[in-house]
């Protein structure tokens, strides 16, 4: 039975967040997260046009709020708007761009769409992105296409750094899925090695010992032939 009521609650939840994004319009909401308070449901709108979300005078989040109350049963209802800085580093939101953008100039124009979008994400300092789309593209059979720049982690702990996204293109030749990863300037990479002014310091050093290591190793070498040239002189002598 917990199970169920589990199921039944996230089940409630998708619902809502889908709802939201659909009243907000595609590409408008990067994030919905829902929180539950003694006061009160919070939900948290992630966006980079918070100017849209709000409306005139509060009166879109007013809607919602009596929406939300109708339909969904919540109590009391606050809305909060969480402001994207850099929305070209965001993964969901470049999704959707793309959706937007293949609905809007025809999927012939897929790789335009992808290669612009990909200048975009390293040119606003990404360390890496991937952009994967699958569908009829451009031919009449589904088909897989990648482009990607830079460096980006797949496997083990460090991929869920990783910042990823999927969106839906309804396009006239049919449906394209759109999935988006990111690698932020500001992650910690635990086996990224910083090359600066102390490195390079270590480098000299320990390449001026291995050097005089050599040269040691050579000496003794030249000496030990020496001797081995006088030892057979000494014996022919004899």
């Amino acid at each position: 039975m917990e199970e169920k009521k589990f199921v039944e609650f996230k089940k409630n939840e998708f619902k809502i967040k889908e709802f939201l994004k659909k009243e907000l319009g595609k590409g408008k909401i990067s994030e919905v997260i829902i929180e539950y308070t003694p006061i009160g449901e919070k939900i948290v709108l992630s966006t980079n046009k918070p100017g849209l979300i709000i409306g005139r005078r509060g009166e879109r989040i007013g809607k919602i709020t009596e929406v939300l109350k109708k339909r969904f049963g919540f109590e009391n209802p606050h809305i909060e708007i969480q402001e994207i800085r850099n929305p070209d580093l965001d993964a969901q939101t470049i999704a959707d761009g793309i959706a937007n953008d293949m609905e809007k100039r025809g999927p012939l124009k897929f790789k335009t769409i992808a290669y612009r979008m990909l200048e975009r994400i390293m040119h606003a300092g990404a360390l890496g992105v991937e952009i994967r789309l699958s569908g009829k593209l451009p031919s009449e059979r589904a088909k897989s296409w990648r482009f990607a720049q830079g460096y980006l982690k797949k496997v083990g702990d460090p991929a869920k750094i990783v910042d990823r996204a999927q969106a839906v293109s309804q396009t006239i030749t049919g449906t394209v899925g759109i999935k988006v990863s990111i690698l932020h300037p500001d992650v910690k990479i635990h086996d990224q090695i910083i090359i600066d002014e102390n490195l390079k310091q270590k480098l000299r050093l320990t390449e001026i010992k291995l050097e005089e290591e050599i040269e040691e190793i050579t000496k003794g070498e030249k000496e030990k032939g020496k001797k081995t040239k006088r030892k057979k002189g000494k014996e022919k002598t004899e």
